[in-house]
């Protein structure tokens, strides 16, 4: 239902683009993003239409939705104070008033009088910010100090050390700490690890630490300190000076020593530690995630086994250190430990463990009793994946999720919003419509905002109910009638058979605007396969300018990515340079049988980072099905790359395999046409990767293009020039007579 009174700011004071609507067709009426009200259900959200923007109120409870404020005296207002065009315009988190920039400056409108002033000067950040005026800082600070305010723990010469607070005297707790052994928080782990490069490091006298609820005992993380391996980069041309600059930052690799912290506990009252036997944790990958029960009983963590293929939920008796296993999940292959550890959630009351596991082929919730190890009841099953927890309500033992599959639709990749009870009853999917759907919950968690689209149907935003899913208010449906006329399409939903002729694959198929059916078009695949998700659009929005070069689209997630099976995950392990491709070619040459204007005989390939060591890989090990490919930031040794992302797929030690799935150990194999691009500051993949391999093909005497970016990071084809030059290695390979 649209306002007859909307609250827009129209075109002639909105600087939405240098572009008319006509030159630069648009979105209007699309997903809408929610600003809750406080912790209510109410909020306003905004939304761009063909004369400018909307802003709307809804009342979730009354189910209304009205306009913002008056347009008509805000447009007064704005002009009465000279001002124009207007840009950058918001509400205010209680709605009271807009804030936007013009006239190269910030300003607020009232939106009960309508006046119009210049926006507070925003307060320079302090550069020597105390606690007090760092969040994160602050909190680190109450973790500190025990519950009961009666202590505060701090480090002191690398040992845990303890004040009473009420007389201020000081003694120490532990008495092992070193330099490489410290009791201090430690940021190396999230500079090497983390990829926060740029971390300083934590104030010398900060403990890592978790007090029990009752503040009788204390859990302190002891850290072991390792050499910082450093990646060196050289800006050729940087903007302030005419000599080059040289810099480094900290990055570990496959195969490094990693910094690691691990628990100790200690009794205060009796200035002792207790020890824990960590005999069965000889290699972590981390040991993280320390909770307390409520009665200050046990405490637990999680510990990750280096290779990723042991993850396990520990308990320790607070009395006498002894540990056991709550539950493990144990792979021949590996545990997805980067996504496994967001499903973790404690029912302290209950003494229960909420868990997603894959033990039954399919990533599933189970409950767990927490003192046991039991499973008191898997929460779902069936072929399909829980991809994440919404909202649990501990008193009425519900949990909603989000799951991919559940609902019967004919993309197993759409995820919609689910319940069910903690007795595994009463399953019921919320968004029953055929799209993928984005979910936001009121901070009251009584209503959702659910919009959902597909890349062939604009979004559309409804208000549910959280209860049951009830549609409570239609909001927006988009209006995609420009960006058609000037698309010509919208891509086409594809499903064929893959490497195994049984499993479906699922992929999406674009063709340009001024499209001829009698035409026969070179294919250019877009590809990441990445095992850490899956990766074809699913929401509306999906448009590559390539198209308009004369070029047909396509995208297909393959064996070895996130979202189906364990099985179909498990392609992956040990396999990177697999990247799908036997699924995705069977799924091209199906789309071709269906369609003869997809030319089998020009077929080209681009991707960026994994997809840059995919689009390498497609000369090198499918040379006679792809003749072209752009290949830009490729991590094309996983030695090369980031320790996290490559021992999770490749396990560890590092052994031959790493080798076996190089680029570069398989370089003389090149067929086709190569374009190679990097950027010389890549803080992602070190740069090195992609010159190493430029160097082995220079050794195998093999023809490429090749691109080294001045000033670029990772992500070439993403700049104006990267692109171009994609863009125009495409036409030249495939399309000579149309450059």
């Amino acid at each position: 239902m649209k306002s007859s009174f909307p609250c827009s700011l129209p075109l002639a004071l909105l600087a939405l683009s240098s572009l008319t609507a006509a030159e630069r067709p648009r979105l209007y009426h699309g997903p809408v993003e929610p600003h809750w009200i406080g912790q209510s259900s109410r909020f306003w959200y905004r939304i761009e239409v063909p004369n400018g923007e909307e802003f709307f109120f809804v009342d979730s409870e009354r189910g209304t939705r009205t306009p913002a404020f008056d347009q008509v005296r805000a447009t007064a207002a704005i002009k009465e104070a000279k001002l124009g065009p207007v840009s950058a315009s918001t509400l205010s988190a209680d709605a009271r008033t807009l804030s936007f920039r013009a006239n190269g400056s910030a300003w607020t409108l009232n939106l009960s009088t309508y006046a119009v002033t210049p926006a507070p000067k925003a307060t320079a950040a302090n550069p020597v910010a105390s606690p007090a005026d760092d969040p994160e800082a602050n909190s680190r600070t109450r973790l500190a100090r025990s519950p009961d305010a009666q202590w505060e723990a701090f480090a002191r010469d690398d040992n845990l050390w303890l004040r009473e607070l009420a007389t201020q005297r000081e003694s120490p707790l532990s008495f092992d700490g070193s330099p490489g052994h410290t009791y201090r928080r430690d940021a190396s782990r999230a500079r090497l690890v983390g990829m926060r490069y740029d971390l300083a490091d934590y104030p010398t006298t900060e403990p890592d630490v978790r007090w029990s609820p009752d503040s009788r005992r204390i859990v302190a993380l002891q850290t072991r300190i390792v050499p910082e391996r450093r990646v060196t980069l050289v800006e050729s041309s940087p903007a302030d000076q005419l000599q080059p600059k040289v810099s480094s930052y900290p990055y570990l690799k496959p195969g490094d020593e990693i910094p690691l912290s691990r628990p100790h506990l200690f009794d205060v009252a009796a200035a002792r530690e207790i020890p824990l036997d960590q005999s069965s944790l000889p290699n972590p990958w981390i040991l993280d995630s320390v909770r307390w029960a409520l009665d200050s009983s046990r405490f637990t963590f999680l510990h990750n086994q280096r290779g990723h293929q042991l993850l396990q939920l520990l308990s320790a008796d607070a009395t006498t250190g002894a540990l056991r296993p709550i539950f493990e999940e144990r792979s021949e292959t590996f545990v997805h430990y980067s996504r496994s550890g967001r499903f973790l959630e404690h029912l302290d009351a209950t003494h229960e463990v909420l868990w997603a596991s894959e033990r039954d082929g399919w990533n599933h919730l189970y409950l767990f009793d927490a003192l046991t190890g039991r499973v008191k009841q898997q929460l779902t099953r069936g072929e399909w994946v829980v991809r994440g927890i919404e909202h649990i309500d501990r008193t009425r033992r519900l949990v909603w999720f989000r799951a991919a599959g559940a609902g019967g639709l004919d993309d197993p990749y759409y995820e919609q919003l689910c319940r069910v009870s903690l007795d595994g009853t009463g399953f019921t999917v919320l968004t029953p419509e055929p799209g993928m759907h984005a979910i936001t919950l009121s901070p009251d968690k009584t209503f959702f905002v659910d919009t959902w689209s597909r890349v062939d149907s604009p979004p559309v935003s409804v208000l549910r109910r959280l209860e049951d899913g009830t549609l409570t208010l239609p909001l927006e449906t988009g209006d995609a009638n420009a960006l058609l006329a000037a698309r010509g399409r919208w891509p086409e939903r594809f499903v064929a058979k893959g490497r195994d002729g049984v499993t479906a694959i699922f992929g999406i198929i674009q063709r340009p605007a001024n499209f001829d059916p009698a035409r026969k078009y070179p294919i250019i695949e877009r590809v990441y396969a990445g095992p850490h998700g899956n990766f074809t659009p699913k929401s509306f929005g999906t448009h590559d300018a390539l198209l308009e070069r004369g070029f047909i689209i396509v995208q297909a997630d393959g064996m070895g990515t996130v979202g189906r099976s364990k099985k179909f995950h498990d392609v992956a392990w040990r396999n990177v340079a697999d990247a799908g491709f036997l699924d995705r070619i069977a799924w091209i040459k199906a789309a071709a049988a269906k369609y003869p204007e997809l030319d089998l005989t020009r077929v080209g390939i681009f991707g960026t980072s994994a997809g840059g060591q995919s689009a390498l890989g497609a000369l090198l090990f499918h040379g006679d099905f792809y003749r072209a490919a752009a290949s830009d930031c490729g991590c094309h040794d996983n030695r090369m790359d980031k320790i996290w992302w490559n021992e999770q797929w490749f396990g560890w030690p590092v052994g031959p395999h790493y080798a076996d799935n190089s680029n570069v150990t398989h370089a003389a194999k090149l067929r086709g046409k190569l374009l190679l691009a990097v950027g010389e500051l890549d803080r992602n993949v070190d740069p090195a990767s992609t010159y190493q391999v430029a160097n082995a093909l220079v050794r195998a005497d093999k023809p490429f293009e090749y691109l080294v970016m001045p000033g670029a990071g990772h992500g070439v084809f993403r700049t104006p020039y990267g692109r171009k030059r994609m863009e125009d290695f495409f036409v030249r390979a495939f399309l000579p007579n149309e450059q």
